[in-house]
């Protein structure tokens, strides 16, 4: 196997896993997997201001010097790299995420062409699947015809109800984003463009009653829901955390949303990140990266068509997406081969000693990648949410094992074997 390429990054080369290379899984157990996720980010700047943002509010602010809207032959050129890589792999089915900033500032026609572009070139037996995440404060009637025309299912980021939202999701002038949020979501929801509605993504406010925010998004009758773990890591603790204490407010937080959740006779709507979670237990595949040791799929291209890695790395230190390469120089072959991509695709033998004999490991994964960051270790430990990840799964396990009547029917189910 060709040796993984030198990073162009500011990490310690005795971080994990800038130090891949010599460990002891390397070769050994590592086989690349093919990427099936493209987050395509077709603008770098966001027409909110919210405190929480990793792009604009963390280490990294490589956003101050970006190319603002991805240029057209940009576009062109990361459909063709996404096309290559699925003939390379006869892939049946990528997945184009369009994805900023705000996506919706680059306008439609730059959309049209990069979704235009991506179908054509894809061979014929790859399915693909578009979708944006918004804001949602550029939907109106138009763009959402046009979206749906070209077939991009549409996510909005919405907190929860006008209190809870408005405390994190505001205009830089100091205004609420719910009203407009919440109005565009209605036009979204409009039955005359059936499947155009993705979905809701919330991220996480321990201040914010848990039941009370998942009503609030249910209101909105999503499809789908997802909730994120504000980002952090052991250097730079997320909200109400403090690194290493035993005190669980987000595996609370999330128990108490979970129950609300599965505790109903007939099913309300898909919550990703619950659903994973049993799906684990019963040893299952997880669908993203926030649980499970399943290998990523997920790369990321920037507005001026440099690959990158999860962006979500931005929140841990400057310049801890970076991979050195472009749509213009490099394949997404040779982006499997840096070092952060193949670290997260090791599984279990990716992760340290304290997460390897951990009982939920098999269920956790370690937590998301980014959240394990600690400086001078790297992502080799354990994620900053270790305790709360630990309590929500065991709530889970809990809930379905009575359920189950039966406390020993997932014994050894998505748990490390004593």
């Amino acid at each position: 196997m060709e040796p993984l390429p030198t990073p162009v990054r500011k990490q310690p080369d005795a971080e994990w896993p800038s130090n891949l290379a010599s460990h002891r899984t390397f070769g050994a157990l590592w086989q690349p997997v093919p990427l099936r996720h493209f987050v395509v980010k077709v603008h770098s700047r966001c027409n909110l201001s919210c405190d929480y943002c990793y792009l604009y509010e963390m280490a990294d602010q490589s956003w101050r010097d970006a190319s603002k809207a991805m240029a057209p032959a940009v576009a062109d050129r990361t459909a063709v790299r996404i096309a290559e890589h699925a003939r390379e792999h006869r892939l049946d089915a990528v997945t184009v995420i369009v994805h900023g900033g705000e996506p919706m500032l680059a306008g439609m026609a730059l959309i049209t062409r990069l979704a235009e572009a991506v179908r054509r070139e894809v061979p014929e037996y790859t399915r693909v699947s578009l979708a944006i995440q918004t804001n949602g404060l550029l939907l109106d009637d138009a763009s959402l015809d046009a979206l749906y025309a070209l077939g991009i299912s549409v996510g909005v980021s919405i907190d929860g109800g006008e209190a809870a939202n408005d405390r994190h999701r505001r205009f830089a002038d100091g205004r609420g984003s719910h009203a407009r949020v919440a109005a565009a979501i209605e036009r979204l929801r409009d039955p005359s463009r059936p499947g155009l509605y993705g979905g809701l993504l919330c991220t996480i406010d321990v201040e914010n009653d848990p039941v009370e925010v998942y009503e609030a998004l249910l209101s909105h009758a999503p499809p789908a829901m997802d909730f994120l773990l504000p980002h952090g890591s052991w250097d730079t603790p997320p909200p109400t955390r403090e690194a290493g204490a035993p005190e669980t407010p987000y595996g609370d937080w999330l128990a108490a949303a979970f129950d609300r959740w599965y505790g109903v006779e007939r099913a309300e709507t898909s919550v990703r990140l619950f659903e994973d979670t049993l799906a684990l237990l019963l040893g299952g595949p997880s669908s993203s990266e926030q649980l499970g040791p399943g290998p990523a799929t997920v790369v990321v291209v920037d507005t001026d068509g440099m690959i990158e890695q999860v962006d979500t790395l931005k929140s841990t230190y400057d310049g801890a997406a970076v991979t050195g390469m472009s749509v213009h120089t490099h394949t997404f072959d040779d982006a499997l081969r840096h070092p952060s991509l193949a670290a997260r695709q090791l599984g279990v033998a990716g992760l340290g000693a304290t997460c390897r004999a951990c009982r939920v490991r098999d269920v956790c994964g370690g937590g998301y990648f980014t959240h394990r960051y600690r400086a001078g270790a790297g992502f080799g430990g354990p994620s900053v949410y270790c305790p709360d990840l630990i309590r929500f799964i065991e709530h889970v396990r809990g809930r379905v094992a009575a359920d189950l009547g039966n406390t020993h029917d997932l014994e050894g189910v998505g748990w490390v074997r004593r």
